[in-house]
């Protein structure tokens, strides 16, 4: 038993009427993956009351449908299959057809290894595979997840929420190894308790290796498309060996951290902003301007309050206007070092930290190594700030400090030497 084309193009109600039996696919939504074939008769599509259950005439009509892989089966065996979209005729042949359509030469290794050709047996089927992307296939992590963050120095625990989506990559295969026999139809969520277990194991190992590369926590969300990469590195071997089935994308709607890690997470982002002096500072003044506002509202009475907290910034005092100065200290040192990151001397001797020379008004200089992109914007990396373009390649140009372009050593217009 076999298929040759009939009448590419031409499917729908015409055909079924003038054909013995009109074979398509059942219902199949968009989390199907396999369903059967049912067989139309005119005046009943949809219901053969009167044939043979399990019987496909000699001469019967095959309809494969865009995105379908069509099986066709005799005792429990495959026979023929097809996937290009178009109408076929069922003829009585031990040599198969194979349209194979879009799909690789991994599905006709496939079906060397599965096929069974001979005469006609007891019973045939026809079975169609999904070969759209699956999407929206769903997953939750119960347990935290272990994430060695570089940034927090810290082992931290998150929960992930997201879907994810498959495609059907060798059919064949597919059908063989994780579809049950005489089943009707197969939907995802059939599989999905089986798939999210591996799942979420692939997952805890993308995300160990997204911790090697650096990668902080919080951008987690933003790199779905590398986490994508690493779930189909650790899962597409497996799942295409043992299902021919492939990981498409992954999307992380959520993730959360346990309450040891957020206190981890705000303890290191409280102390990464009380290492800047002017925010201590703040810290300081706020205290003092809440302890004044209290004391203003006491209902005891505000003298009393007043008296209260006068004591107490008694014995505070001097921690507060030592911590104050320290700030200060440190604010003046930033400032300073500041001035003298951006201080240079000009040719005529004068130290200055503005663009101009304050005695003989000569521009700043440009940094060593400095360039000017095309949008205008001065640079000394390799890529422009403003605007991304790459550093042209040094022709040997430079710019003096009078603003004029050069190739020489020395300059055209007030003749300074090259820096």
């Amino acid at each position: 038993m076999g298929i040759i084309r009939a009448a590419v193009g031409s499917v729908g109600g015409a055909l079924a009427d003038s054909w013995l039996e009109y074979i398509t696919a059942d219902h199949m939504e968009a989390g199907t993956i396999v369903t059967r074939g049912v067989q139309m008769t005119r005046g009943k599509r949809g219901s053969n009351t009167k044939g043979t259950p399990d019987t496909i005439s000699n001469g019967s009509k095959i309809e494969v449908g865009p995105n379908q892989l069509m099986i066709l089966m005799e005792s429990g065996r495959i026979v023929d299959y097809c996937a290009e979209e178009g109408c076929y005729e069922v003829f009585q042949s031990s040599v198969p057809s194979m349209f194979n359509g879009e799909l690789g030469d991994s599905v006709k290794e496939t079906f060397q290894r599965f096929k069974f050709g001979g005469q006609p047996g007891s019973t045939q089927q026809v079975y169609y595979v999904n070969l759209q992307e699956i999407r929206g296939i769903k997953f939750g992590t119960r347990n935290a997840l272990q994430y060695f963050d570089n940034f927090y120095n810290a082992e931290l625990f998150v929960r992930c929420h997201g879907s994810y989506s498959v495609k059907i990559t060798d059919p064949l295969k597919f059908f063989m190894e994780a579809v049950p026999r005489h089943v009707h139809r197969l939907e995802i969520g059939d599989m999905s308790e089986q798939l999210n277990a591996e799942f979420l194991t692939a997952l805890q190992a993308a995300i160990g290796q997204m911790a090697v590369e650096g990668v902080r926590i919080s951008s987690l969300p933003s790199k779905t498309m590398e986490l994508s990469k690493h779930m189909a590195n650790v899962l597409d071997e497996d799942w295409k060996q043992a299902r021919g089935m492939e990981i498409v994308s992954v999307g992380v709607s959520s993730i959360s951290y346990d309450d040891q890690s957020k206190e981890l997470i705000n303890m290191r982002n409280q102390g990464a902003m009380m290492s800047d002096p002017t925010v201590r500072e703040g810290f300081v003044q706020s205290s003092i301007a809440k302890g004044l506002q209290s004391a203003g509202s006491n209902t005891a009475g505000a003298g009393q309050a007043f008296m209260a907290m006068g004591m107490g910034m008694q014995g505070a005092g001097n921690f507060m206007s030592s911590a104050s100065a320290a700030n200060v200290q440190q604010m003046q040192q930033q400032a300073a070092q500041a001035a003298q990151a951006n201080s240079w001397v000009c040719s005529c001797g004068a130290s200055n930290t503005g663009n101009f020379c304050i005695q003989c008004g000569a521009k700043k200089p440009a940094p060593a190594g400095s360039w000017i992109c095309s949008c205008g914007t001065a640079n000394t990396g390799n890529f422009c700030t403003n605007c991304g373009t790459k550093k042209p390649a040094d022709d040997g140009s430079w710019t003096c400090s009078c603003g004029t372009a050069n190739r020489g050593n020395f300059c055209t217009n007030c003749g300074n030497k090259r820096s």
